[in-house]
């Protein structure tokens, strides 16, 4: 594999923007790219989070319009700015690096900049989208019975989280992101990130240095999307 690697890399999706494949040979003698990605919108000195969710994360369409809906809705439905920036970050992971534990991953990669609410909304909202709680109107996604079969049972990590996060303080902030991720999924609607600007001041804590360069426990997510195909 890692020959294959040497003579191909594959790329993430936003790497491929302008590519008509997803990966290509280096011609002989050339050099690897490392940091500046000219496929890419070039990011600021000291990007802050609308930077990276304007030049990086909503550069995916589907997902980014998701993540923009999901916290249009909450603001609809009145929830307080940081359970709106809870949904507007809440499968940043997915978007922007994987899908499996994405809440997990999500959650660590604002930890440091959000109240400790925020995060632990995106962790766990992974675990509670499999448990119907229809006392808060919430019922178990029917794309779920679709896409995963009539008889899937979620693995046991995720029950105990959602047992956890049950008894939590902290639930209903959870259990709001799966209430207002649901049904975010217009491909009609249009919803401009600009509309958040004011929830991001008020509950993001936006390092100096900038995101990716603060040396902080997670900088080297920030940075993987700032320069996604350095060589090493």
């Amino acid at each position: 594999m890692m020959e294959l690697l040497d003579r191909k890399v594959p790329l993430p999706w936003f790497a491929r923007v302008g590519l008509h494949a997803a990966g290509v040979p280096a011609p002989a003698g050339s050099k690897f790219l490392m940091h500046y990605e000219q496929r890419l919108p070039p990011m600021p000195e000291k990007p802050t989070l609308m930077d990276f969710l304007q030049r990086r994360i909503l550069l995916n369409k589907r997902g980014g319009s998701h993540l923009l809906q999901s916290a249009a809705l909450a603001r609809k439905n009145g929830l307080p700015g940081k359970l709106i920036l809870a949904c507007l970050l809440h499968d940043i992971a997915v978007v922007s690096f994987i899908r499996t534990d994405h809440g997990h991953y999500g959650a660590q990669m604002i930890e440091p900049y959000v109240d400790e609410e925020v995060a632990f909304a995106v962790k766990y909202h992974q675990a509670l989208r499999f448990f119907p709680d229809p006392e808060h109107g919430y019922e178990y996604p029917e794309l779920y019975t679709q896409v995963f079969g009539e008889d899937y049972e979620p693995p046991e990590y995720i029950r105990q989280e959602y047992e956890y996060a049950r008894k939590h303080k902290w639930y209903m902030s959870a259990r709001y992101v799966t209430m207002n991720d649901l049904y975010a999924f217009d491909p009609n609607a249009v919803v401009h990130v600009e509309e958040f600007a004011d929830v991001i001041a008020e509950h993001w804590r936006h390092p100096p240095q900038g995101l990716g360069f603060d040396g902080s426990p997670v900088a080297h997510m920030w940075r993987s999307l700032i320069w996604p195909n350095n060589f090493l």
